[in-house]
């Protein structure tokens, strides 16, 4: 029978977690895109989803008014029973606004909370927050407003306010002094987070993944004053006689109540202290309990010699298997220590190491609706940093040997390299058998995906722009850093673009290091079909060169709306011999019809001397000849208009390279 004693400790140890679990289910709200379900979302009104996006009003070429909701299935508990006291929370969202017909006038969204599941707003200026006639059961609301209603007291077009109860803001932020265009089509951040225990409103807004130091509203409100003990959360949005579109592109949201709280605290959970030392704990440990009498009096019987031998042959293969262990676990130890030092010393230049448990909880324990890409050597999960907020992609690499050995050389190098058209790294971690990165996220995901999966055309300014930024980029890794970077993988793919579509080159799992003026050794050809140099084929040596022919196979594909190499012989009703992009090209400039290659969904809305600068840079670069490439800084100068794009043959020159010779080495690399 247990002692009394151990009966009690036991008790209160379940009484503690019961507590524990209590306060978790009923005092605790935390979810996201990642984890919410379609029955998790009541999608109201105008509401619907979008791919993998909240869309809360229609999508309409006439102009309308109409408004939509979306919230949270389940009330979120904001006041604690008998206190009263407010609950802490924050969320953050990235929305963005567009509009069909750029003459019609909006209305704007707001993220609310509500204490009626059910409501939904009339359209115009009120962003669905009132019904036709100017009535509403209550709400807290963090507007974004794209129309100045004199009625409301709006500052502008262009800005943030805090609505408490009313439509008529309580305090007003103007995102123009800040660059924000809420009617640009961007994706645009905000964080919203309330103090409990100092009762601060805090609301920041930016292009950028990183949270602003600085928030654009920031006020003292008592919460309790306007919410119930239970409320939904989520997002409201209207359109007054327009055809605007308000999207919400990611969502997350928590809520804790301060545990100072009153009458509702409860006691933490119990640590691996309270349970192993006597005195952290009021209710003592239970005494060992005796051996049992059967092998006591047996060993007894058996007299002190068969005591002894029994001590001594226990003692001896406890000592084999203390020295056994301890020199496999020093071993292990000094192998791992030589492997970290090695490591950290080669990352000291890195912005910062994080922990396994940092990266875990920010990307939901790598859940996978937080992917947001996946490559040869790794997937890329979004994440988001709960120290901070500051939204990161996070690269974890493949479970193997080279999926290992390409991180570690992409640690290596990128680590030291700070250019503005290159993914900044923002730090690492190696724990657990595991390397993983992590990366500014790029809101406008990779150029391939710009091109080709979105559902407006890339305007040609924002073309030009992301080619010259990929061009500064590789000038600098060839001629400005200490030791030359090949980077061996430039493609559309591995071109992110921010929030203002500023080209930024990623993914070195494949570069290499070499000194200045010295030839790099032979490899197994490395890279993606339709962008290696027929001559990388036959040598196995990436140079810059290599790089440069990349490169143009880049250009001509953001000129011409065309993968480099396809399987479909007919494009836009246009042949494609052997369905190579580069081919193509060649043999509409032999019959003087460069501009024939322009990318259709222009629609001809371009500046006809860029679109042939580009496209002859691209066959420039394309040449078949390393030699008569030009080089990456040459190539800066020829976008900008400082230097002449070199004569391109109207014939595309014939390579020296045998066509068996480019079967076989064809036939390595697939």
């Amino acid at each position: 029978m247990l002692p009394f004693s151990y009966k009690l400790e036991s008790l209160t140890f379940c009484a503690m977690f019961l507590c524990f679990v209590f306060n978790s289910i009923f005092a605790t709200t935390d979810f996201d895109f990642g984890t919410l379900t379609v029955s998790s979302l009541k999608l109201l009104g105008d509401a619907h989803l979008n791919n993998r996006s909240v869309r809360l009003t229609r999508d309409l070429q006439v102009p309308d008014s109409g408004s939509g909701r979306a919230l949270y299935s389940k009330p979120v508990r904001f006041r604690e029973p008998g206190t009263h006291k407010p609950t802490s929370f924050s969320t953050f969202f990235s929305f963005s606004i567009t509009n069909l017909n750029p003459s019609s006038i909006g209305g704007g969204l707001a993220f609310v909370i509500s204490p009626d599941g059910d409501f939904v707003g009339a359209g115009g200026g009120s962003l669905g927050l009132l019904d036709d006639k100017g009535r509403s059961s209550g709400f807290v609301a963090v507007e974004f407003d794209t129309f100045m209603d004199v009625e409301f007291r709006d500052i502008n077009g262009n800005h943030v306010g805090l609505d408490l109860n009313s439509v008529i803001s309580s305090q007003v932020g103007d995102l123009g002094a800040l660059d924000i265009d809420l009617k640009s089509g961007n994706v645009i951040n905000s964080w919203i987070e309330y103090d409990a225990s100092f009762g601060v409103f805090e609301i920041s807004v930016s292009y950028s993944n990183l949270k602003p130091k600085t928030p654009i509203i920031s006020v003292s409100s008592n919460l309790h004053e306007y919410v119930n003990d239970f409320m939904y959360v989520g997002f409201s949005g209207s359109t007054q006689g327009s055809t605007e579109i308000h999207n919400i592109e990611w969502w997350s949201f928590s809520s804790s109540f301060p545990s100072n709280s009153g009458s509702t605290s409860f006691p933490p959970p119990p640590t691996e202290a309270t349970l192993t030392n006597p005195t952290a704990n009021s209710v003592g440990r239970p005494p060992s309990p005796p051996p049992s009498s059967s092998c006591h009096n047996q060993l007894c019987k058996e007299g002190p010699g068969a005591v002894a031998g029994v001590v001594t042959a226990g003692v001896l293969f406890l000592a084999l298997l203390a020295g056994g262990s301890i020199w496999v676990y020093s071993k292990k130890l000094k192998d791992m220590k030589k492997s970290d030092h090695s490591i950290a010393s080669e990352m000291i230049k890195t912005p910062k190491q994080f922990t396994y448990k940092e990266l875990k909880a920010a990307t939901r324990c790598f859940n996978a609706n937080r992917i947001i890409g996946n490559g040869a050597f790794g997937t890329v999960y979004k994440g988001i940093l709960p120290d901070n907020g500051d939204i990161v992609a996070v690269k974890r690499c493949s479970h193997n040997r080279q999926g290992k050995d390409e991180f570690l050389s992409e640690l290596l190098i990128i680590g030291t390299l700070r250019h503005r058209n290159l993914v900044r790294l923002q730090g690492w971690c190696q724990e657990k058998g595991e390397i993983l990165l992590v990366y500014d996220l790029m809101t406008n995901g990779s150029l391939d995906k710009a091109l080709f999966e979105a559902k407006t055309p890339l305007p040609w300014p924002h073309r030009h722009k992301i080619l010259l930024g990929v061009a500064s980029a590789l000038a600098y890794l060839h001629q400005e850093c200490d030791n030359q970077v090949i980077h061996r993988d430039v493609k559309t793919s591995n071109i992110m673009l921010d929030e203002a579509f500023n080209a930024k080159l990623g993914d070195f799992g494949l570069a290499r290091q070499v000194e200045h003026d010295k030839s790099p050794d032979a490899a197994a050809a490395a890279g993606t079909m339709g962008y290696l140099a027929p001559e990388y084929f036959l040598t196995g040596r990436a140079t810059d060169k290599t790089d440069v022919f990349s490169y143009g196979a880049v250009a001509l594909e953001v000129a011409g709306g065309r993968r480099p190499i396809e399987r479909d012989g007919n494009a836009a009703g246009k042949s494609r011999p052997s369905g190579n992009l580069v081919e193509w090209v060649w043999g509409l400039h032999r019959e003087g019809r460069l501009l024939d290659a322009a990318d259709t969904k222009l629609e001809g809305d371009f500046d006809e001397a860029e679109m042939r600068r580009v496209l002859l840079v691209g066959l420039a670069c394309s040449h078949p000849n390393p030699a008569s490439r030009p080089t990456m800084r040459s190539v800066v100068q020829m976008l900008v208009g400082e230097a002449e794009v070199p004569m391109v043959p109207t014939t595309k020159p014939s390579t020296s390279l045998s066509t068996s010779q480019l079967l076989l080495n064809l036939q390595d690399c697939i």
